[in-house]
Protein backbone atom coordinates (compact mmCIF):
# COMPACT_ATOMS: atom_id res chain seq x y z
CA UNK A 1 0.00 0.00 0.00
CA UNK A 2 1.11 3.49 -0.91
CA UNK A 3 0.62 6.95 0.61
CA UNK A 4 1.38 10.31 0.53
CA UNK A 5 2.87 11.67 3.55
CA UNK A 6 0.42 14.58 3.43
CA UNK A 7 -2.32 13.56 5.20
CA UNK A 8 -6.27 13.77 3.13
CA UNK A 9 -8.04 14.55 6.40
CA UNK A 10 -7.58 15.05 10.31
CA UNK A 11 -10.47 14.72 12.80
CA UNK A 12 -9.37 15.21 16.60
CA UNK A 13 -11.49 15.04 19.68
CA UNK A 14 -9.98 16.18 22.96
CA UNK A 15 -11.92 15.83 26.27
CA UNK A 16 -10.73 17.32 29.30
CA UNK A 17 -12.46 17.47 32.85
CA UNK A 18 -12.33 19.71 35.90
CA UNK A 19 -13.29 19.41 39.08
CA UNK A 20 -15.98 22.53 40.44
CA UNK A 21 -16.00 21.74 43.73
CA UNK A 22 -18.74 20.39 46.05
CA UNK A 23 -19.90 17.02 43.95
CA UNK A 24 -19.53 18.57 40.40
CA UNK A 25 -17.15 18.34 37.36
CA UNK A 26 -17.25 20.13 34.36
CA UNK A 27 -16.34 18.20 31.02
CA UNK A 28 -15.20 20.10 27.89
CA UNK A 29 -15.32 18.52 24.34
CA UNK A 30 -14.02 20.04 20.96
CA UNK A 31 -13.97 18.47 17.89
CA UNK A 32 -11.75 19.64 14.78
CA UNK A 33 -11.43 18.30 11.39
CA UNK A 34 -8.52 19.73 8.68
CA UNK A 35 -7.48 19.19 5.51
CA UNK A 36 -3.82 19.43 5.86
CA UNK A 37 -3.63 19.80 2.36
CA UNK A 38 -5.41 22.90 2.08
CA UNK A 39 -4.24 26.61 2.55
CA UNK A 40 -5.75 28.70 5.93
CA UNK A 41 -8.59 29.23 6.14
CA UNK A 42 -9.97 26.92 4.12
CA UNK A 43 -7.70 24.16 6.22
CA UNK A 44 -10.33 24.19 8.99
CA UNK A 45 -13.46 22.65 8.18
CA UNK A 46 -14.62 22.09 11.56
CA UNK A 47 -14.09 23.34 15.00
CA UNK A 48 -16.88 22.82 17.79
CA UNK A 49 -17.25 22.56 21.32
CA UNK A 50 -19.57 20.90 23.81
CA UNK A 51 -19.50 21.33 27.40
CA UNK A 52 -21.49 19.72 30.27
CA UNK A 53 -21.62 20.13 34.29
CA UNK A 54 -22.25 16.79 35.78
CA UNK A 55 -23.36 16.46 39.41
CA UNK A 56 -20.87 13.05 40.69
CA UNK A 57 -23.87 11.96 43.10
CA UNK A 58 -26.11 11.17 40.68
CA UNK A 59 -24.19 11.40 37.18
CA UNK A 60 -26.63 13.81 35.50
CA UNK A 61 -25.99 16.61 33.58
CA UNK A 62 -26.85 19.33 35.30
CA UNK A 63 -25.61 22.15 32.08
CA UNK A 64 -25.17 21.91 28.64
CA UNK A 65 -23.37 24.03 26.04
CA UNK A 66 -22.60 23.48 21.95
CA UNK A 67 -20.55 26.23 20.78
CA UNK A 68 -19.66 25.77 16.93
CA UNK A 69 -16.06 28.24 16.10
CA UNK A 70 -15.77 26.88 12.84
CA UNK A 71 -18.37 25.23 10.45
CA UNK A 72 -18.94 25.04 6.87
CA UNK A 73 -22.48 26.88 6.75
CA UNK A 74 -24.17 30.21 8.55
CA UNK A 75 -27.05 28.11 9.49
CA UNK A 76 -25.15 25.34 11.11
CA UNK A 77 -25.20 27.47 14.55
CA UNK A 78 -28.72 27.43 14.69
CA UNK A 79 -28.80 24.05 16.03
CA UNK A 80 -26.72 24.12 19.06
CA UNK A 81 -29.98 24.98 21.84
CA UNK A 82 -31.39 21.68 21.02
CA UNK A 83 -28.26 20.01 22.86
CA UNK A 84 -29.70 21.74 26.02
CA UNK A 85 -31.39 18.52 25.81
CA UNK A 86 -28.54 16.45 27.92
CA UNK A 87 -29.05 18.53 30.94
CA UNK A 88 -31.22 15.93 33.09
CA UNK A 89 -29.56 12.51 31.66
CA UNK A 90 -28.12 10.21 33.69
CA UNK A 91 -24.37 9.07 32.43
CA UNK A 92 -24.68 6.33 34.36
CA UNK A 93 -27.72 4.93 32.82
CA UNK A 94 -29.20 4.98 28.95
CA UNK A 95 -26.95 7.58 28.43
CA UNK A 96 -25.78 6.41 24.43
CA UNK A 97 -29.71 5.71 23.89
CA UNK A 98 -31.19 8.80 24.98
CA UNK A 99 -28.45 10.65 23.03
CA UNK A 100 -29.18 8.89 19.89
CA UNK A 101 -33.04 9.85 20.05
CA UNK A 102 -32.64 13.18 21.08
CA UNK A 103 -29.30 14.10 18.35
CA UNK A 104 -29.45 11.38 15.76
CA UNK A 105 -29.65 12.19 12.08
CA UNK A 106 -31.89 15.84 11.32
CA UNK A 107 -32.55 16.30 15.06
CA UNK A 108 -29.11 17.56 15.15
CA UNK A 109 -25.90 17.79 13.87
CA UNK A 110 -23.46 14.79 13.12
CA UNK A 111 -20.72 16.04 14.70
CA UNK A 112 -22.10 17.51 18.04
CA UNK A 113 -23.75 14.12 17.84
CA UNK A 114 -20.37 12.59 17.94
CA UNK A 115 -19.01 15.12 20.94
CA UNK A 116 -22.26 14.32 22.81
CA UNK A 117 -21.44 10.33 22.21
CA UNK A 118 -17.54 10.66 23.43
CA UNK A 119 -18.59 12.86 26.41
CA UNK A 120 -20.77 9.66 28.26
CA UNK A 121 -17.40 7.12 28.72
CA UNK A 122 -15.27 10.19 29.34
CA UNK A 123 -17.37 11.77 32.22
CA UNK A 124 -17.23 8.25 33.60
CA UNK A 125 -13.78 8.47 33.40
CA UNK A 126 -13.65 11.67 35.02
CA UNK A 127 -15.74 11.07 37.62
CA UNK A 128 -13.56 7.84 38.69
CA UNK A 129 -10.49 10.05 38.55
CA UNK A 130 -12.50 12.60 40.49
CA UNK A 131 -13.02 9.60 43.56
CA UNK A 132 -9.53 8.54 43.45
CA UNK A 133 -8.53 12.38 43.91
CA UNK A 134 -10.47 12.16 46.85
CA UNK A 135 -9.20 8.88 48.48
CA UNK A 136 -5.86 10.18 47.48
CA UNK A 137 -6.40 13.03 49.61
CA UNK A 138 -8.00 10.74 52.18
CA UNK A 139 -11.26 11.96 52.04
CA UNK A 140 -14.88 10.52 51.51
CA UNK A 141 -15.36 9.43 47.88
CA UNK A 142 -18.79 10.01 46.07
CA UNK A 143 -19.58 6.03 45.33
CA UNK A 144 -17.42 4.15 47.51
CA UNK A 145 -17.12 0.97 44.89
CA UNK A 146 -16.52 3.24 41.83
CA UNK A 147 -18.38 1.35 39.89
CA UNK A 148 -20.89 4.07 38.51
CA UNK A 149 -21.17 3.86 34.46
CA UNK A 150 -18.48 0.85 34.11
CA UNK A 151 -20.48 -2.04 35.14
CA UNK A 152 -21.34 -4.13 31.80
CA UNK A 153 -19.01 -2.10 29.90
CA UNK A 154 -16.14 -4.39 29.35
CA UNK A 155 -15.39 -8.20 30.52
CA UNK A 156 -13.77 -6.78 33.68
CA UNK A 157 -16.86 -4.87 34.98
CA UNK A 158 -19.50 -8.03 34.35
CA UNK A 159 -21.83 -8.12 37.15
CA UNK A 160 -19.79 -11.24 38.15
CA UNK A 161 -16.56 -9.74 36.66
CA UNK A 162 -12.82 -9.62 38.24
CA UNK A 163 -13.69 -5.80 39.04
CA UNK A 164 -16.21 -6.64 41.43
CA UNK A 165 -14.32 -9.14 42.69
CA UNK A 166 -11.31 -7.12 43.51
CA UNK A 167 -13.05 -4.09 44.97
CA UNK A 168 -15.17 -6.69 47.69
CA UNK A 169 -11.60 -7.92 48.05
CA UNK A 170 -10.14 -4.59 49.22
CA UNK A 171 -8.50 -3.20 45.62
CA UNK A 172 -9.17 0.68 46.23
CA UNK A 173 -9.14 2.31 42.91
CA UNK A 174 -6.73 4.85 42.10
CA UNK A 175 -4.30 3.20 44.32
CA UNK A 176 -1.06 1.63 43.54
CA UNK A 177 0.58 -0.09 40.09
CA UNK A 178 -0.93 -0.61 36.91
CA UNK A 179 -2.01 -2.60 35.68
CA UNK A 180 -4.18 -4.10 38.95
CA UNK A 181 -2.40 -7.04 40.08
CA UNK A 182 -4.70 -10.33 39.64
CA UNK A 183 -7.56 -11.23 41.54
CA UNK A 184 -5.58 -14.03 43.31
CA UNK A 185 -2.89 -11.71 44.83
CA UNK A 186 -5.81 -10.20 47.31
CA UNK A 187 -6.58 -11.06 50.62
CA UNK A 188 -8.68 -10.24 53.29
CA UNK A 189 -7.06 -6.88 53.63
CA UNK A 190 -6.10 -6.81 49.72
CA UNK A 191 -3.24 -7.26 47.75
CA UNK A 192 0.29 -6.70 48.82
CA UNK A 193 1.01 -3.75 46.62
CA UNK A 194 -2.70 -2.12 45.94
CA UNK A 195 -4.01 -1.94 42.62
CA UNK A 196 -4.81 0.86 40.86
Amino acid sequence: MTRSELPLHRRTITVTAYAEGGDEISVEAELSDVRPWAEPPADVVHRMGLAVRVRLAGMVVVHAEADMRTFPHAECPLITPVFDGLVGLSVAAGYNRAVQQRFRGVSGCSHLHELARALGPAVVQAAISANAGLRYAGEQAHDPRSTAGVLNSCHIWAPDGVGLRKLDAGWVPGTGPRPVPPLSTFGQRGPETSGG
